[in-house]
C-alpha cells in the first residue's frame, strides 16, 4: 500500500468542516472558508447558511450582492471544491438576509 504524504491543517480543516456542515446540514461551520474563498470584502456581506445535498446556501445582504455573486457561481463552486473537496458543492444558492 503506497503511503501518502502528510497533509497540514490547512488541507485537512475544510474537508472536516465541509463532511460536519454536510451532515448537520448547518453551512454556518464552512465560515472560514467562505471568508477564504471570497475575501473580506464580500465576506462581510455575505456568509454561509446551510449545506445540504450539495447546494450550499449564501445569505447575502442584498440583492445587488446576490447578483454580483451569482453571475460568479460557477468560478465560486469550483474553488470551494478545491478546498472542500470534489463535488462538496453542487450548486450555490444566494439569497437575502
Amino acid at each position: 500500500m503506497a503511503r501518502r504524504e502528510p497533509q497540514t491543517l490547512d488541507q485537512l480543516l475544510p474537508r472536516v468542516l465541509a463532511r460536519l456542515a454536510e451532515q448537520s446540514g448547518q453551512g454556518r461551520a464552512l465560515g472560514p472558508v467562505w471568508s477564504a474563498t471570497v475575501g473580506a470584502n464580500i465576506a462581510k456581506h455575505s456568509r454561509p447558511h446551510s449545506l445540504e445535498a450539495g447546494t450550499l446556501v449564501i445569505t447575502v445582504a442584498s440583492a445587488e450582492w446576490a447578483h454580483t455573486l451569482s453571475r460568479q457561481e460557477a468560478s465560486l463552486r469550483e474553488q470551494l471544491n478545491t478546498r472542500l473537496g470534489p463535488g462538496a458543492v453542487s450548486s450555490l444558492v444566494f439569497r437575502l438576509e
